[in-house]
């Protein structure tokens, strides 16, 4: 542990992989056969995406993982110089980067699937397609970066709002939205309703220039490719708090600077949400979205802090530090073997084996499993100094 600066920035990382890596557990299974139970309803809640307007604690995820990305650059580019590397190396490096995200994202979505399948909408996707402006921007001044961020705030709403809205007569199951859906926007909030947007229109025409089995027309989740331009906002944001770190103030005067962040993007986000003047929708990656959410991602910001720098609460996040520490590794883990570590348990140790707490908490079992021996293999690769790096 090189300070407890990196320290706090490696534990927010785990912790966010683990949400992730979490999904095993599915709670909502459980919620769905304990209907009962409010503390199950909760857990299953905050273990999903919302359906379109909110936010689960689930929701963060992504927003997280790209905001640490834009707070890790800052101290990825100094070492890069102080290496002795020059701007146009380091350039063709961010864009090798760029490209394997890219293409890493497109090869897990693909899994299941007879053909490539190429979509744009995966976490790591995302953050490729929007790294090399990021890391371009580590080189102007705070003045620039902040005029930039402002502009992709400003534009892609400007963008959403100029695309018509569907007409009162519109066929919704074309798109995948049934007619009646109860989380469908009206007045001007429906220029960022599900599948029927600037973005999805966009997807009709650039998905459909890929090899597919069938023409796309929507996706299901109402993801979409051009979101990766407000995620860019999002890992601006993340950099002007690695510009903070990197100054390395005192701990008070960074405190007050996340929070003023944090308060003010919260606020603004939330005053605009319901005001009318943009959703709060995560699915498209709204531009009160990046606000809101960046607000959030500050939050976690100074909660690590005060926990690991000011009440030096290391230790017991050590097991969220080795997943953050490997978060690519953790991030293809999740993706890729689940599925193998669980039928190799039944194999093994008995089709009921995931049965010892009844069939209610089935997942809750054979989720820990998966965890453990994820978790297992993500400590071996630390203690062997084994780090999957892009």
């Amino acid at each position: 542990m090189k300070s407890p600066r990196n320290a706090v920035v490696d534990i927010y990382r785990g912790f966010v992989m683990f949400l992730m890596m979490a999904e095993v557990w599915e709670f909502w299974k459980i919620s769905q056969k304990v209907p009962e139970s409010g503390f199950w309803k909760f857990l299953a809640f905050n273990q999903s995406h919302v359906e379109w307007v909110g936010c689960s604690l689930h929701d963060m995820i992504q927003p997280s993982f790209s905001f640490l990305v834009g707070v890790a650059l800052p101290f990825s580019v100094a070492s890069r110089i102080k290496k002795g590397e020059d701007f146009k190396k380091m350039v063709f490096h961010a864009f090798k980067r760029s490209l394997i995200l890219i293409l890493l994202g497109v090869f897990l979505r693909s899994f299941g699937h007879t053909i490539t399948n190429w979509t744009f909408e995966d976490t790591l996707t995302q953050i490729g397609l929007g790294y090399p402006f990021l890391f371009l921007l580590g080189f102007v001044s705070p003045k620039i970066q902040k005029i930039t961020f402002a502009g992709i705030i400003f534009f892609y709403w400007l963008a959403f709002a100029l695309y018509p809205i569907a007409s009162p007569d519109f066929n919704w199951e074309t798109v995948g939205v049934a007619n009646d859906w109860p989380h469908s926007l009206s007045g001007f909030a429906a220029h960022w309703n599900k599948n029927y947007n600037l973005a999805n229109a966009f997807d009709q025409w650039f998905l459909n220039l890929f090899p597919r089995t069938s023409p796309f027309v929507f996706n299901g989740g109402g993801y979409v490719t051009l979101s990766f331009i407000p995620t860019l906002g999002t890992m601006i944001l993340g950099l002007f708090a690695g510009n903070i770190l990197k100054s390395e103030p005192a701990f008070s005067e960074k405190i007050k600077t996340f929070g003023m962040f944090s308060i003010t993007l919260i606020i603004i986000g939330l005053v605009l949400h319901f005001l009318g003047v943009n959703p709060i929708v995560k699915r498209i990656w709204t531009p009160v979205w990046t606000l809101f959410s960046g607000g959030i991602c500050y939050l976690f910001l100074i909660l690590f802090s005060f926990l690991v720098e000011k009440f030096r609460i290391v230790k017991p996040f050590e097991f969220f530090r080795i997943i953050g520490l490997n978060s690519i590794a953790a991030y293809v883990l999740a993706h890729t073997v689940n599925g193998f570590i669980y039928d190799n348990f039944k194999i093994h140790f008995g089709q009921n084996v995931y049965l010892i707490f009844g069939e209610n908490y089935e997942t809750l079992v054979s989720g820990t499993v998966i965890l453990a021996v994820e978790w297992l293999v993500l400590r071996w690769m630390y203690r062997n100094q084994v780090f999957i790096k892009i």
